[in-house]
Parts: structure tokens; C-alpha cells; sequence
């Protein structure tokens, strides 16, 4: 079985829940991705993490970072430095903070000494659906100097963040859209 194909099932055997939920967004869903449940897995953490340096190696300029807001891609980023240090292409990562740190530094940014001053960086998250937390995400670390080249994601719902990264010039790439996952396409 392929890595991608095995990623799946974790995702829909972990994370994968139906109900009704309040997203980060406000909006309510029939169904649930808690990323977490499989990001925090040791073989999920790995696949996520192998999955995610495909992609960024992919991209035709090097990336020289790779990060995004904590809590949810926290276990992402570890798992993509790791990957990329095995495959001998060494990768550092970084943490957004939520609110800026209030005491010594400061810094919105962990792990910003590792980083080449204005390189740039890929971002990645758990779950996309408005795409609202990659926009402040993107402002915080452009804001620190640095460039986005990339953003990245497990599952992409399908409910507009594409489009809004893409209209800012921020194009997503995704592991799984809702449709390669569920086998649905978004109702509204």
C-alpha cells in the first residue's frame, strides 16, 4: 500500500467524524477533520510529514523554512523537519504564535533564528476550510520578513480557502481535497 493510500485510512479511521460541529470559522458541518487525532499518531505524524516534503519539494525555488500557527500544524512542521533531515535536505521549522510572546523576546515567531533572514517559506496546516488562519499566518511571517512561497495542507474542505489564498496570490496545495477523502463534494 502506498503512503498516500495509508494516510487516508488514518485520517478517516482518527480523524474523520460526522455530526454536527462549529468550525474555527463559525460555520457548522455535517462532518469533522480533527487532524490532530492522526498528526500526533507515530505513523500518521510520519506520513503527514513525508507527504507534506513531496509537496514542498515540489515547488521549483527552494524552501528554506518550513512553519505555521500553533497548535495545529506544531506537530506538521516537526514532522516535515524531521523528514527532510533523513532525506539529507534539511529543513528547519517554526512556530506563529497565536498572540505575540509577552515576555523576553517578544517574538510571533519560534524558532526564527534557524531561518535565513527574508528566505522563503513554506506554511502548512492540518485543515483548511476558509483559509482565515493562513492569511494571518502569511501577514505574521511576511511581517517578520520573510517570503511565502508555498502553502500546504492535509485536507483542504473545499469551503472557499483555496480561493482566498489563490486571490491573495498564495495558491494551496493539498494532500486531500473533501472529495478525494470523503468521496463528496462540498453541498453549499
Amino acid at each position: 500500500m502506498d503512503e498516500r493510500q495509508r494516510l487516508k485510512e488514518l485520517l478517516l479511521q482518527k480523524s474523520y467524524r460526522e455530526g454536527t460541529f462549529t468550525l474555527t470559522s463559525g460555520k457548522t458541518s455535517d462532518f469533522y477533520v480533527d487532524g490532530k487525532q492522526t498528526t500526533l499518531d507515530a505513523e500518521g505524524s510520519y506520513l503527514c510529514g513525508r507527504l507534506l516534503y513531496e509537496l514542498i519539494q515540489e515547488h521549483t525555488e527552494p524552501i528554506l523554512g518550513v512553519g505555521g500557527m500553533t497548535l495545529g500544524a506544531d506537530p506538521l512542521v516537526t514532522a516535515v523537519s524531521l523528514v527532510s533531515y533523513l532525506e539529507k535536505s534539511p529543513i528547519p521549522a517554526f512556530i506563529v504564535r497565536k498572540e505575540a510572546k509577552g515576555h523576553g523576546t517578544g517574538n510571533y515567531i519560534e524558532g526564527k533564528s534557524n531561518l535565513h533572514p527574508g528566505g522563503l517559506v513554506a506554511l502548512v496546516e492540518d485543515v483548511v476550510t476558509t483559509g482565515g488562519t493562513l492569511i494571518k499566518v502569511i501577514e505574521r511571517v511576511e511581517n517578520e520578513g520573510f517570503k511565502v512561497g508555498l502553502v500546504a495542507t492535509i485536507v483542504d474542505r473545499q469551503e472557499g480557502g483555496a480561493e482566498v489564498l489563490a486571490e491573495k496570490g498564495y495558491p494551496l496545495k493539498a494532500v486531500f481535497t473533501r472529495e478525494q477523502l470523503i468521496g463528496k463534494a462540498n453541498q453549499t
